[in-house]
């Protein structure tokens, strides 16, 4: 029995030692203070233009002028291209003849009513008369649409015919792009898209490769659907086209979404938070002893979830405190610990 108790007390005395020299565990700190806890959002976007039109003759013809050069800017109202305009201009002789004609025939038949004509014979020429005045339109319309001007100051993108093509009525000649405000398209999610028109804390700006200058951007038009993959809605900022920059049609940009929060208070990661048994939320807060050492205790928070994926502190935690980033759930009340500052620590 003796024997028994003198190895037991040897036993103490090797593990008393061992335990007291348990180093203290390293824990991430943080301090808290009270902030507006905004947020930014990064997304590459693509220019479009105002309007892009694929231009086409509403008649058919010959293309025999064709002075427009892609790539080029040409002003509102200038040539793009002109069919050959003879084929039109007899055909509007021809239906003004006609007319004249039929009126000529309608007033004789008018003055033998009742006499040499018949009812019958002046309602033909009358119904004649007119057709012939809807034949000369069609033929003016015609003449008119023989030729092709620029509906806005216009970037000529592409040409998909040549000068001398015969043409029908509808296909494209040319594709113009109206620059006079560049759109700028992104995807963004439905979360920045609900706060997308509160203009008041969201600020929207780009960047393009090309220049270190930032631009400040205006919602134009957005779609009303969101897209099948990811959740995101296809939105359209409006820019005025900056000076001494060549943007065109799809060029890359930068769009950045800062969004501010009124709301003041002490924001933390959400891995800094612990929960009991009984799924009490809390935190571990810190109480320094030396320089590097101090010991934890568990403290009971109330918080609410920030649109940037952190937590905002309701209740609990005062300002300038120290509190155990992650990790906090394997820690004790009153456990010392030690700051982490480093593998080498």
């Amino acid at each position: 029995m003796k024997l028994l108790t003198s190895v037991c007390l040897a036993l103490s005395l090797l593990t008393a030692p061992a335990m007291a020299q348990e180093p203290a565990k390293p824990v991430k700190l943080m301090q808290v203070s009270e902030t507006s806890p905004g947020f930014s959002r990064q997304f590459f976007g693509r220019i479009a233009a105002r309007q892009t039109v694929d231009l086409a003759f509403q008649v058919a013809g010959q293309i025999v002028e064709m002075p427009v050069t892609e790539g080029f800017v040409i002003p509102k109202g200038e040539l793009i291209a002109r069919l050959d305009q003879e084929p039109f201009e007899l055909q509007f002789d021809r239906t003004r003849l006609q007319k004249d004609q039929a009126d000529r025939t309608l007033a004789r038949l008018s003055r033998l009513r009742g006499t040499a004509a018949s009812q019958v014979a002046v309602d033909d020429a009358e119904t004649a008369a007119q057709l012939a005045a809807i034949a000369v339109r069609d033929a003016e319309y015609a003449l008119e649409h023989a030729t092709l001007t620029a509906p806005f100051d216009a970037l000529v993108s592409s040409r998909a015919v040549e000068a001398f093509t015969t043409v029908s009525a509808g296909t494209p000649i040319v594709r113009l792009h109206d620059m006079s405000e560049l759109r700028i398209e992104v995807d963004v999610p439905e979360i920045l898209f609900q706060r997308s028109g509160q203009q008041d804390d969201i600020t929207i700006t780009a960047k393009f490769p090309v220049s270190d200058e930032i631009f400040p951007l205006e919602i134009r038009e957005f779609d009303a659907e969101s897209s099948s993959v990811g959740q995101t809605f296809r939105i359209q900022f409006g820019l005025t086209p900056p000076e001494g920059l060549q943007i065109l049609p799809g060029s890359s940009v930068t769009v950045t979404v800062q969004v501010q929060d009124e709301r003041t208070g002490i924001i933390i990661p959400p891995t800094a938070i612990v929960a009991d048994a009984s799924g009490a939320l809390g935190v571990m807060v810190f109480s320094p002893v030396g320089a590097d050492e101090g010991t934890v205790r568990r403290v009971p928070v109330t918080i609410e979830p920030t649109q940037s994926g952190d937590v905002r502190v309701l209740t609990g935690l005062t300002d300038g405190e120290e509190i155990v980033v992650a990790g906090g759930g394997a820690l004790t009340e009153g456990q010392t610990v030690r700051r982490f500052v480093g593998f080498s620590n």
